[in-house]
């Protein structure tokens, strides 16, 4: 039974009497940033608070973390601790959401058998969920973005490197040992086939994600070649290929063209047609329109469509929010279904 609507609203328009004062956190944990986001009972986020991770690899400081950063954002709503019914997080790397255990993240934080959820309930005194961050993404496309009302697509995060949510049938797939979306370790035409040590870039993000494209430019930069400096970003690549800078057209051919290798034989494996992209690098217009062309070189047997997140950044908080929400939707469900439509 649908236990409100969209609008925060019982059956008969009135706001619900448990929803008046109450709570619920989403919590985006990154390599660098930690935001967490303090949300009414219908999901709607009524404030922010962010801070910097760089160089916190112990968990029960991030722990600590997100701690103050809920309390913080209570007090600004004149709430106590008691007001929180609910929190969920998602974590940069292989999540057992069973269990609510962050298996291993990148090299950035080095995180390895966290019982995070177990942390985040002792910590706060709520129930929580943790996933992975791009599946959390993904959830939040799915509720209030482009994949709403559809019930198959692959939401592709493309940032420092790439990771996929999988939606097929209305449901996040996570995989037997919940490895499902690890889309940057795939070998595709023009990628290393060499083994890659834990913690490493894959194959595939190694070409075509934010820091394989700068790793590229800067392997093949030559003075002689170009006039641009060797250190470029990557939007900054993207930005001098489109005025038609040879290098840089060439560095962006290659990662657009793997990329598209990767997009059709997802799509083939799947048979899925709507690949969303977000992350700093898959939201970037250029980007998206060079690896579309190079699908459609490719001549797939049916259509594949590329479209940006229409929650840009806010997609992991977006999901993580509506992750809480669902908690308190169901007492049984912990690990839900990806629902196209809460109404």
């Amino acid at each position: 039974m649908q236990l409100w609507n969209e609008n925060g609203n019982d059956s008969s328009g009135k706001r619900s009497s448990a929803e008046v004062g109450h709570y619920i956190a989403g919590v985006d944990i990154g390599g660098t940033n930690l935001r967490v986001a303090l949300a009414d009972l219908s999901g709607a986020i009524v404030s922010r608070w962010t801070c910097s991770t760089a160089g916190i690899r112990d968990a029960q400081k991030i722990v600590d973390l997100i701690c103050k950063g809920v309390d913080q954002l209570l007090a600004e709503r004149s709430a106590s601790r008691e007001a929180l019914q609910a929190i969920a997080a998602g974590a940069p790397g292989v999540t057992d959401t069973e269990h609510g255990v962050v298996i291993a993240t990148s090299y950035l934080m080095g995180w390895r058998d966290v019982p995070l959820q177990a942390l985040l309930e002792s910590a706060l005194d709520v129930p929580a969920f943790v996933d992975n961050d791009v599946n959390m993404a993904a959830f939040g496309e799915a509720r209030s973005g482009v994949g709403r009302d559809v019930k198959n697509f692959v939401f592709l995060a493309i940032g420092t490197g790439i990771g996929a949510g999988i939606v097929l049938n209305g449901e996040l797939i996570r995989g037997d040992t919940w490895r499902a979306g690890e889309v940057g370790y795939m070998m595709v035409p023009g990628t290393s086939t060499a083994p890659v040590d834990p913690g490493e870039p894959g194959p595939l993000e190694a070409v075509a994600g934010g820091e394989g494209i700068r790793s590229l430019w800067s392997s093949r930069w030559d003075k002689a070649e170009t006039d641009l400096p060797q250190d470029l970003n990557t939007a900054e690549i993207i930005e001098h290929a489109q005025a038609g800078e040879l290098l840089a057209c060439k560095v962006i051919q290659q990662a657009t063209q793997t990329l598209a290798y990767a997009i059709c034989n997802l799509a083939m494996i799947l048979n899925c047609r709507l690949f969303i992209l977000g992350g700093s690098v898959g939201l970037n217009a250029a980007y998206i329109a060079a690896t579309r062309k190079h699908i459609e070189e490719l001549g797939l047997r049916f259509d594949v469509e590329l479209r940006p997140s229409q929650l840009g950044g806010d997609a992991q908080l977006t999901g993580v929010v509506q992750q809480a929400r669902q908690i308190i939707a169901s007492s049984t469900a912990i690990s839900p279904n990806v629902p196209a439509s809460t109404a």
